[in-house]
């Protein structure tokens, strides 16, 4: 039998960074976001010859372990062993024999939340499997307290609500981890239009989210960047009126505002190359548009004008790095079946 999963990556449409622990303890995050047409892939195949096989396809790494009550976090695929180790402490309590195969539609260290995505599309296959008794709220904790204590990563929180939950969603962030996901009802006709309004580009390059997030983390402190997040979180709560009403030409806006305001928060968000493609973008049509995720490379996405978004995907994929992704707003989370 197999079982598989997949788990929705996300666009950050506002408040991104006022759910890290370092602010929201105190301050409380607010973040919309939306689940997008690309995903993280999982697979589990039982064996029955006491080993453990992770496999990862897209990145081409691969490890055979001896099956066991826990693995040791040692930097190999330690996202899949803190998985295991939680599903084994928490619910199995015994060892198990199987190969579990991954793989995402875009890079990871892109800035759509895939490492958070991974987490949950991998606990949604062992649930599946192993009939754990799951919510969504369970799975998005689990995978929150996987990644950031058990494999000490750092980063916020939204990654892992909006795979698990899928749609739009205004999320709330409060201290001892306590999230409150609100789903947004939004008409078709406005999707249609963000979506024509929308453009997703791929910089050909990754980084490491945690570092960026460590570096905010510290910056906070500062009374500067501190204000700066402080407008961040209100554009949050601005978004969410302009997406409810449609509103395209506040959300652009928004955008611009938000990317203009996390630069203040951390100087690595951007670089030369970013802010080279983001000018070009800009005297080509783009309203506004900012880096996805944490910053400081990954994608980037602009707001434009329907009619010049033709134009302005032709020179984007004339960069000589990076290309355009196509995309499309989804409403379902994570999701799971078995193959008999």
């Amino acid at each position: 039998m197999k079982i598989r999963s997949k788990a929705p990556l996300r666009l950050g449409l506002a408040g991104g960074g006022t759910d890290l622990d370092s602010y929201c303890n105190a301050h409380t995050g607010l973040v919309l976001n939306s689940t997008i047409s690309l995903y993280v892939h999982c697979t589990i195949e039982e064996t029955d010859d006491d080993k453990v096989v992770f496999e990862a396809l897209d990145i081409d790494e691969k490890l055979v372990l001896d099956s066991d009550l826990k693995y040791e976090i040692n930097g190999k695929m330690d996202l899949f062993k803190g998985v295991y180790n939680r599903i084994i402490e928490n619910y199995v309590k015994e060892p198990l024999s199987f190969k579990l195969t991954t793989y995402s539609d875009i890079a990871s260290g892109s800035g759509l939340g895939g490492s958070s995505t991974l987490v949950v599309s991998i606990i949604k296959c062992f649930a599946e499997w192993l009939s754990l008794p799951l919510g969504d709220y369970d799975i998005a904790i689990l995978a929150y307290e996987i990644e950031r204590e058990d494999i000490k990563i750092v980063g916020g929180a939204q990654d892992m609500y909006s795979a698990t939950f899928g749609g739009f969603n205004f999320m709330e962030f409060y201290d001892q981890k306590r999230v409150i996901v609100n789903p947004l009802r939004i008409k078709n006709n406005i999707i249609n239009e963000l979506e024509a309004s929308l453009v997703l580009f791929f910089t050909n390059t990754t980084r490491s989210a945690s570092q960026i997030e460590d570096e905010k983390r510290r910056l906070l402190k500062k009374k500067k960047s501190l204000d700066a997040m402080h407008l961040i979180k209100k554009d949050a709560i601005k978004m969410k009126e302009s997406v409810l009403k449609g509103d395209v030409e506040s959300i652009s806006k928004i955008i611009g505002n938000s990317w203009f305001n996390k630069k203040i928060v951390s100087k690595s968000v951007s670089n030369d190359y970013i802010d080279k493609v983001y000018d070009l973008a800009v005297k080509n049509g783009a309203k506004s548009g900012k880096v996805c995720g944490a910053g400081g490379g990954g994608f980037m996405f602009f707001m434009v004008d329907p009619l010049k978004k033709n134009q302005l995907i032709k020179v984007l994929n004339g960069l000589k790095y990076g290309k355009v992704i196509n995309f499309k707003f989804i409403k379902e989370g994570t999701t799971s079946w078995k193959i008999h």
